[in-house]
């Protein structure tokens, strides 16, 4: 195990006796969404992987340690730190555990130190991807370099629609990463169900879902899988409405000179302004529902 690492009790136990667990990440707690509602939601997410019989490890960083496994008091902390808390990718854990400082684990370092604690299954929101104007500025999210690489399932609702999303399964299918659409041919675009492109391959059940890990893993790949699971239909949200909120937060973030790291954030919470609050709720919403699905993909991969 790595020396950096820390596996909170609950979840070495449940990796010894081979039980599933599900990674969830911490980026969603500082940066995604206000105080206290952060929290709220970090808890019940986990809530809804218990009730599904599978022990959560939401990850981050803390004092410098990797953490696989947060307490409540832990996840408390993120909360109400927010956004002074860094936005931790895969370039800043060793400056991060050198300095013995916090922060907020990405999909990429959350899927890395998963990987690193060996759960295979991550529940997130969204992935990030090719940014759109990507052509020049080269904004492209490390999230799609560790699914080339880390073999970890990561369940979402597909990538954030801020983005390009058909560079974005471009550059996926460039890696090798298979796009696997839950119940539709369709990739869906976080807030919407549908978004014109198409995945790779359809699978309409959990037992499906783990078939296609365990061939691609007992196959030797070194990369992870992607799983696209659609908004549910009650929550998702008009397409005129949100592309209308993103172009116009995209054009805001231009005029400030918004960029790196910086860039998400800032234009997930602007269309959650510009959506009078409609967006968060989606956000809620969706993730719950990975949740549910990563933790019943879980109980079907083979440890």
């Amino acid at each position: 195990m790595n020396k950096y690492l820390d596996v909170a009790p609950e979840v070495q136990l449940a990796l010894e006796a081979k039980r599933p667990v599900v990674a969830l990440e911490s980026t969603i707690i500082s940066h995604g969404m206000p105080y206290p509602r952060n929290v709220e939601t970090a808890l019940l997410v986990e809530q809804t992987i218990r009730d599904c019989g599978v022990v959560p490890a939401t990850v981050a960083v803390l004092g410098g340690r990797l953490k696989a496994g947060l307490s409540k008091e832990e996840i408390e902390h993120l909360g109400k730190a927010g956004r002074s808390v860094a936005k931790a990718s895969r370039r800043d854990l060793p400056a991060l555990v050198a300095r013995g400082a916090d922060g907020a684990t990405t999909v990429t370092t959350t899927m890395l130190i998963a990987h690193m604690a060996g759960i295979q299954i991550f529940a997130t929101g969204g992935i990030g991807g090719v940014h759109r104007g990507a052509e020049t500025t080269m904004d492209i999210s490390a999230d799609l370099e560790e699914l080339a690489q880390t073999p970890v399932m990561v369940v979402c609702a597909g990538a954030k629609s801020i983005l390009d999303l058909g560079l974005t399964l471009e550059y996926l299918e460039t890696k090798g990463v298979p796009v696997i659409g839950y119940g539709t041919d369709e990739l869906p675009a976080f807030y919407t169900r549908k978004s014109g492109f198409g995945v790779d391959y359809r699978a309409d059940s959990p037992e499906e879902l783990a078939a296609m890990f365990n061939a691609q893993r007992e196959l030797g790949y070194k990369g992870g899988m992607l799983v696209t699971n659609p908004i549910p239909e009650a929550y998702a949200m008009d397409k005129a409405v949100i592309d209308g909120a993103i172009e116009q937060a995209l054009r805001e973030s231009v005029e400030q000179g918004i960029k790196g790291k910086e860039i998400t954030p800032f234009l997930l919470a602007r269309v959650v302004e510009l959506t009078g609050g409609e967006s968060l709720e989606s956000n809620i919403r969706l993730v719950l529902n990975n949740a549910r699905l990563a933790a019943e993909t879980a109980k079907c991969v083979r440890a």
